[in-house]
């Protein structure tokens, strides 16, 4: 091999090394990095298979916020793992999944709108007309807050294509 050649394969393991670095650093900087399944029907946790990041998507209705379950309150449900505060949680939510599970699988409405299937966070919630709906970050909330009827128009029109092409 030349000399040429052996500085060239160098350089290219010092590139290669330099990128994997900086990924490291921006995954190890961003400690709310979720890597939720959005080819997925329902967004999910790839690493724990839980819905809503293991909030309980009864508590934003009864405690008007999001609230942390506990793994000692589990259910399977719909493909996923959810987490609740309590038992009574556990139970309205099984009995009534469709009222109570975020809308839309828990993409973002005004993305769906759009015709895109982006998770929605959390955090980042709002109940309107009785349903619960989670969105990709505070514009978009408060953009659908605004005019629900005319993001959920658009929303319920494209949804079935978009689900047609999430994996069950």
């Amino acid at each position: 091999m030349t000399a040429q050649r052996q500085e060239r394969n160098r350089m290219r393991l010092r590139i290669a090394l330099i990128g994997l670095l900086g990924l490291v650093a921006v995954c190890s900087s961003a400690s709310t990095i979720v890597l939720a399944g959005t080819t997925e029907r329902l967004v999910v946790d790839r690493t724990t298979g839980l819905a809503i990041d293991g909030f309980d998507p009864v508590a934003y209705f009864t405690d008007h916020q999001a609230r942390q379950g506990q793994s000692e309150f589990e259910a399977s449900a719909k493909g996923a793992v959810w987490r609740f505060c309590n038992d009574d949680n556990r139970k309205f939510f099984l009995a009534r999944p469709d009222i109570y599970g975020p809308q839309f699988g828990g993409y973002d409405p005004v993305a769906v709108a759009r015709g895109v299937p982006l998770a929605g966070n959390a955090l980042i919630w709002l109940i309107s007309g009785q349903r619960l709906y989670l969105f990709d970050r505070e514009e978009n909330r408060d953009a659908f807050a605004a005019n629900p009827e005319r993001y959920l128009h658009d929303a319920r029109e494209r949804w079935p294509g978009l689900l047609a092409t999430l994996a069950e």
